[in-house]
């Protein structure tokens, strides 16, 4: 979404396809600023899923897609191009590279495309190179580990373990089949265009972007001012910037963890006890189902005082991150959260949960050394112990603040004008327009 309002500020216009599901979410989520004033037009077409299915069964969410969107998309198109004379035309198509069959659509339109990768460059390479990994003795032909350790994409680039593979480590073995193999025909179908821009910059990931020539860096895709934003899932709560006004600087731990994370509920009262036991102010995150679809007013340890915390269901995290107050960021590492973060020059401490955020906290922890990770305890727990040991050891290193801040300087300066981002992205633009 903020792709395409760049996009929109450029003097495109612009729909945004959602699935049904995501359209209704986004719109039950939406401020009236947004309906009155957005840049980008909305439109859904069915993922194929029926209302009573589990959209987190990403395996058969992939199946779905696949039966249903591509011919719904083409039926779309041509339904929006029969409107009004064609003066909103659509005459070009970009897709999340995890939908990349939609550039088959363009093609069979007769039209151009690119695609969007909303992970790291490191991932994206992974993907692309399956193939290789099958010759190289690493995956099988079904993209299931041979070897059991650690690999390398690149001499350069942080070692990834066979277990943190993406795809390998998300749900049972016939699902990782199902997706592996969905990932093997979205890389197919992004080879109808030589446009595979990521959100990421050079100095992050060089030895992942050279591995591609057709990788080209535009990020940080962030919104940088007040902008009426359609992307949200859930409604945010804005109460947490006035209660963040109220706080010293660099004193609040925030604490997020994406749209997909789930607790156990042993595990979120050792968080909680833990956050409390640091003695700082933190911003906690919870959304209503992150413990076991529990209503979130009935998932707080017995006992809990929470006169230092804030805890709210969903939170505009783009100026949460800005805000003077924070002190670091405990994330599950999804690549937006991580860029986002790395782009405020905020320190880290990674919490992953599955897919690439694992490979997302080697390069926070042993590449960029911006960060640390958790041990776990003898009880498979993040212990409250542990929560206050790392707290207090981040935020005790000031060699880690100093890295976090020079390489905020180094990512934001590829977005201003003549930095490799900015180029990339007029490029782009420019070829739009031709």
């Amino acid at each position: 979404m903020q792709f395409s309002q760049k996009l929109a500020n450029h003097g495109f216009k612009i729909t945004f396809v959602h699935t049904d599901f995501n359209h209704e979410r986004v719109m039950n989520a939406i401020s009236e600023c947004s309906r009155t004033n957005a840049l980008v037009k909305l439109a859904s077409i069915p993922d194929g899923l029926g209302p009573e299915d589990d959209r987190n069964d990403l395996a058969k969410l992939c199946l779905a897609i696949l039966s249903t969107m591509p011919s719904l998309l083409e039926k779309l198109i041509q339904q929006i191009n029969g409107l009004d004379g064609g003066s909103n035309r659509i005459t070009c198509i970009f897709a999340d590279v995890n939908m990349a069959w939609a550039l088959e659509v363009a093609n069979k339109l007769g039209m151009k495309g690119a695609i969007l990768c909303p992970s790291s460059a490191a991932i994206f390479a992974i993907q692309d190179k399956g193939p290789k990994l099958i010759h190289d003795g690493i995956l099988d032909s079904d993209g299931f580990p041979i070897i059991k350790g650690k690999f390398q994409l690149s001499p350069s680039m942080p070692m990834m373990d066979t277990t943190h593979i993406p795809w390998c480590c998300i749900g049972d073995t016939t699902s990782q089949k199902i997706i592996y193999d969905y990932i093997m025909q979205m890389r197919k179908a992004s080879y109808f265009t030589d446009w595979w821009l990521c959100n990421t910059t050079s100095e992050l990931e060089p030895e992942a972007l050279s591995l591609s020539p057709k990788f080209q860096p535009i990020g940080p895709l962030m919104e940088f001012h007040e902008t009426c934003s359609l992307g949200q899932l859930w409604q945010e709560d804005l109460s947490c910037l006035s209660w963040l006004d109220q706080q010293p600087p660099r004193s609040v731990i925030y604490v997020a963890f994406g749209s997909f994370t789930i607790f156990d509920l042993k595990q979120f009262k050792e968080l909680i006890l833990g956050l409390e036991l640091t003695n700082r102010p933190f911003l906690l995150v919870v959304r209503s189902e992150t413990k076991t679809n529990s209503n979130t007013e009935n998932i707080y340890p017995d006992g809990f005082p929470g006169n230092r915390g804030k805890i709210v269901k969903w939170a505009p995290q783009q100026k949460v991150l800005s805000h003077p107050a924070l002190a670091c960021f405990i994330s599950h590492c999804g690549w937006n959260s991580t860029i986002e973060g790395l782009s405020n020059g905020l320190p880290f401490l990674c919490w992953p949960y599955f897919a690439d955020q694992f490979y997302n906290k080697a390069y926070i922890c042993d590449d960029w050394k911006v960060g640390l990770g958790f041990d776990i305890d003898e009880k498979g727990l993040i212990s409250r112990e542990e929560v206050k040991k790392k707290v207090d050891q981040l935020l005790g290193d000031e060699n880690l603040r100093a890295r976090s801040m020079k390489l905020k300087e180094m990512i934001m300066n590829n977005i201003a004008e003549g930095g490799r981002s900015y180029e990339n992205f007029s490029r782009f633009i420019k070829w739009i327009k031709e």
